[in-house]
């Protein structure tokens, strides 16, 4: 079987060295000379139905003898310098497509950001049954970021040399905004790429993952996002420099969140500064406020454009926000032209992916240019060009473990070969398919928030996207954290679809939390050299035995029934703890383990779940405790994690 992971990892090799002949033959990127010889720049004030103005900004080619497809990006993080200067993005490979094929680029920032007028409201709700066209003052508030889509793009198509034809995409914040494009209703609006788009601030994106606060995020996010990018500071013409924060953050992450303490402290330290710090602590559970925003909660019916969601499978913001996009366009608008890409990514890194991230090899198939050439920009060409064959429907998924990419006609995931298996946990540390048939069978550990187990092994200013991939040996040495793991595998595992969680514990507080991490063990003996030979750029790191993290989740323990109506537990009563983790593509090779680790902490990454049933958000540290945390693995109460495991017969 080892024989079969080594050819496996030689043709990838050669597919390496057939990438690298053709990317040369590329010209990128555009030098700024060559942008300002062939495209021309202007600043205007696009008017919407109620009056307000957006800034943005356009780029025209300055051949008029043709008409060009236009391709916007909508954003909060602004839309690019003002005058003669050009947006430093057009020279990177993200746009060297787009240039080459003479696209109009448009950049505009949404209402209330930068340069743009308006008040902003964070993942501003969709309003139904809203009317198109301004009519005197009646559509007063009938407004969203869809209706600023479509108001932008009328104008667009009046006023540039354009075919009529018009692509929106965005990544993250500006991937929201690129689907509510696609709900717009525009009739030019042929084409649409949320890229991990947010979708879910409660149960899975940046802010929140299943009701946990993501509190390393967030208070590394809010100050720039609520300060820097506010239209009103750039109005007072407010000089970047001379915004003071409090100054919470001095040494690494770790130790300034254990001497923040709690939310609450965080507020004071702030103030009434965050408006969204003071929106979490008024809606500590889900309700209606977090219901009207989110997008996929039943507004994501009747798209007329083609939309290609993109995501990273090793993206910590917006992982759970592509799928729940994709999903939500597919079951309520079963019409659309729909497709998923999935690849080995963080936030964000489709377009500039390197061959290696860290110590994790992407292959040649997960590379920026790669993507760029055969999955994005052929893409926009069909639709919004009328060139190349019309990509086929459906969902392209990288495998992390393979590092190739499956199609999967019928889209994502594919239940017709797709089966949930339970992996059960056994007291002896390991991982068994069959249900355990012994009584009393338990293991424990002891949660301390006031030394929390932390998300990484190193110190750092800030939380970094190599969580996702990192090396997991650091964690296997906590005894506050548990460890299980398969024998030698002697054939591959491969998973593609969700992960599910199923626990059966008893605690001994009234609340937890519940981290589990799905991991890929590396042969004792494997090293890139004997795959790769002496290629540049190798990791400088142990292989052998490395602990590669393919997906870990967290589950705040009083949300386990609803997320609407917490519930304390019951200490020492065995209860059963289910949730879901983001989708999965990774195949385990002959040679590899397969380990699931649980924990309680995940810090600084997420805050500290006081153990204690109370408002988390305006408790203090008099309530935390430490917590016995039982999981158990007996015949009548047994724990397993269900994968998505392919049936390869």
């Amino acid at each position: 079987m080892r024989k079969r992971a080594f050819i496996l990892w030689i043709i990838l090799f050669v597919s390496i060295s057939s990438l690298q002949s053709q990317s040369r033959e590329r010209i990128y990127p555009h030098s700024l000379e060559f942008l300002k010889e062939h495209y021309t720049k202007r600043e205007v004030e696009i008017r919407m139905r109620d009056g307000v103005r957006l800034h943005t900004l356009i780029y025209e080619p300055v051949n008029t003898a043709a008409k060009h497809p236009v391709l916007m990006i909508r954003t909060c993080y602004n839309a690019g310098p003002s005058g003669e200067d050009f947006n430093g993005e057009l020279q990177m490979l993200t746009f060297a497509p787009y240039i080459d094929a003479e696209y109009i680029l448009v950049f505009q920032d949404v209402r209330g950001k930068w340069h743009s007028e308006g008040d902003f409201e964070e993942i501003r709700p969709f309003k139904e049954d809203k009317k198109l066209y301004k009519k005197e003052r009646k559509n007063v508030g009938q407004t969203d970021e869809a209706s600023d889509a479509y108001d932008t793009v009328d104008w667009l198509v009046k006023n540039t040399n354009n075919n009529g034809n018009v692509g929106v995409m965005g990544i993250s914040y500006p991937g929201f905004f690129a689907t509510m494009a696609a709900l717009s209703g525009h009739p030019a609006i042929k084409a649409v790429s949320p890229q991990a788009p947010v979708a879910d601030w409660f149960h899975g994106d940046d802010f929140h993952h299943n009701g946990a606060f993501m509190q390393g995020e967030v208070l590394s996010f809010l100050p720039f996002f609520e300060y820097i990018c506010d239209n009103k500071r750039v109005r007072s013409n407010i000089d970047i420099t001379t915004l003071r924060f409090p100054e919470l953050f001095h040494k690494d992450l770790y130790g300034d969140f254990l001497d923040i303490a709690t939310y609450r402290h965080a507020c004071e330290a702030y103030g009434d500064s965050l408006e969204y710090l003071r929106i979490m602590r008024e809606h500590p559970n889900w309700d209606e406020y977090w219901i009207s925003h989110t997008v996929t909660e039943g507004h994501l019916h009747d798209v007329k454009p083609a939309v290609m969601v993109v995501g990273g499978l090793f993206d910590k913001e917006d992982c759970y926000g592509a799928f729940a996009t994709y999903k939500g366009i597919r079951e309520q608008s079963p019409s659309t032209e729909l497709y998923l890409v999935e690849g080995p990514w963080q936030h964000g890194g489709w377009s500039v992916a390197p061959e290696f991230w860290n110590a994790y090899y992407l292959g040649p198939e997960g590379m920026g240019e790669y993507y760029m050439y055969n999955i994005e920009y052929p893409f926009f060409s069909y639709y919004l060009e009328g060139k190349g064959e019309k990509p086929i429907p459906g969902a392209r998924i990288y495998d992390s473990g393979t590092h190739r990419w499956t199609f999967y006609k019928d889209g994502w995931p594919d239940w017709e070969n797709v089966h949930p298996t339970p992996f059960y946990l056994t007291a002896d540390g390991g991982i068994t398919v069959s249900k355990p048939d012994v009584k009393d069978a338990r293991v424990s550990y002891v949660s301390d928030p006031m030394h929390p187990v932390p998300y990484r092994a190193v110190a750092e200013s800030n939380i970094s996207p190599s969580y996702m991939i990192d090396d997991q040996r650091f964690a296997s040495q906590r005894p506050d954290v548990l460890t299980f793991k398969t024998d030698v595998l002697t054939d591959t595992l491969q998973l593609a679809g969700e992960v599910k969680v199923d626990l059966a514990v008893d605690i001994s507080t009234t609340d937890a939390d519940f981290v589990v991490k799905i991991i890929d063990v590396y042969p004792d003996d494997f090293y890139y050299q004997s795959i790769l030979g002496d290629a540049e750029n190798l990791p400088d790191v142990v292989m052998a035995g490395y602990q590669l993290l393919v997906r870990g989740e967290i589950m705040r323990g009083k949300y386990r029934e609803s997320f609407a109506d917490p519930k304390p537990f019951e200490p020492g009563k065995v209860t059963r703890v289910s949730y879901s983790m983001p989708d999965v593509a990774h195949s385990f090779l002959p040679g590899h383990r397969l380990m699931i680790q649980i924990q309680s902490t995940w810090f600084p990454l997420v805050d500290r779940n006081p153990q204690t049933f109370c408002d988390i958000y305006t408790c203090d540290e008099s309530v935390y405790q430490k917590s016995v945390i039982n999981i158990h693995c007996e015949y009548d109460a047994a724990s397993f994690v269900s994968l998505p495991v392919i049936n390869r017969e």
